[in-house]
């Protein structure tokens, strides 16, 4: 018998038509309620001071993915300081008028990770792009750590041909009901950017993932097009090389999940999620896995970091 979370040919194949794969029951019931109760002691032991927004909504006149609009007095101090603590970011809807939050925080924050490993870089723009993205859950918390170097996580990318992967950033994504955020159409490769192009995203379900509260859609095949544009790192600081182009919802699918099922994301694979409108939360852990043989990690990708990330394994 194969080790567990080998893909079979069928499941190959599909992918690479596809650029996505949905693996059902990856993840038992006991191993999803151990996350969801870790988060919920991360949470639980978060006084809420000190805080930011993130937004995913999409400026074309700034030529970026990330914003912030509230808050406007939060200083840089926080993002850095991020690099050293457990992180927390609120919604962008969670606020009213007043400044103060419009429910209790538990249903208040967009995303949660932690990061020891970057160095960050201090640009006013998209300053708050650098840390929400820079989470390792994976590498710090014995919980996520469990998961992200299981053997079901190891005998997938063995299955894909990796010879020493690494996963290189982990979020904890919540969805929160009626103000979770939109997350507009990209590309995995376009921040995380390898040469040859190596990034593989495994997005974890951890409740239900329907279109009524803000599942991920795909383009299938759209992988084949090649990469649209970077996120790149230079003397003019973090940004896009080129405009996003436009995109025909008509060629998106909904990848609607039961908790415990795995997406198996391709870095050039275009995919959204829509703001969750719907009374239910849809939880879910990010990984986002690149070879660390074989090709080199683009020097001017807008994360650097201070010391080589452990691999899953070596090959």
């Amino acid at each position: 018998m194969p080790p567990a979370g080998s893909l079979t040919a069928d499941q190959l194949s599909f992918f690479e038509a596809n650029g996505y794969l949905v693996v059902e029951s990856f993840s038992s019931a006991e191993e999803v309620r151990e996350m969801r109760g870790r988060m919920a002691e991360l949470v639980a032991g978060f006084d809420g001071a000190n805080t930011s927004v993130f937004s995913t909504k999409d400026h074309i006149e700034n030529n970026s993915v990330f914003r912030f609009p509230l808050q406007p007095q939060l200083k840089d101090d926080y993002f850095f300081k991020s690099a050293e603590n457990i992180s927390f970011f609120f919604e962008e809807k969670a606020y009213g008028d007043d400044g103060c939050l419009k429910q209790a925080k538990e249903l208040s924050i967009n995303k949660v990770g932690h990061d020891l490993q970057y160095n960050l870089p201090c640009f006013t723009v998209v300053s708050i792009f650098h840390v929400v993205n820079v989470f390792s859950l994976h590498e710090l918390d014995p919980v996520f750590k469990k998961f992200s170097f299981s053997e079901s996580v190891a005998s997938l990318f063995s299955s894909l041909g990796y010879k020493r992967p690494a996963v290189i950033q982990s979020m904890y994504i919540f969805k929160q009901p009626g103000i979770g955020g939109e997350v507009v159409p990209h590309q995995d490769n376009t921040f995380l950017h390898t040469e040859p192009r190596t990034c593989t995203g495994l997005w974890l379900a951890l409740e239900d993932a329907t279109i009524n509260n803000g599942c991920l859609w795909a383009i299938p095949g759209s992988h084949k097009k090649g990469l649209v544009r970077r996120m790149i790192r230079d003397e003019n600081g973090s940004h896009f090389d080129r405009p996003s182009p436009s995109y025909d919802q008509k060629e998106f699918v909904p990848l609607e999940v039961k908790s415990g099922a795995l997406v198996v994301i391709h870095g050039d694979l275009i995919h959204q999620s829509f703001e969750n409108l719907s009374p239910v939360s849809r939880h879910a852990l990010s990984l986002h896995v690149v070879d660390t043989e074989g090709c080199e990690w683009s020097k001017d990708n807008w994360i650097q970091r201070k010391t080589a990330p452990e691999p899953l394994y070596v090959s």
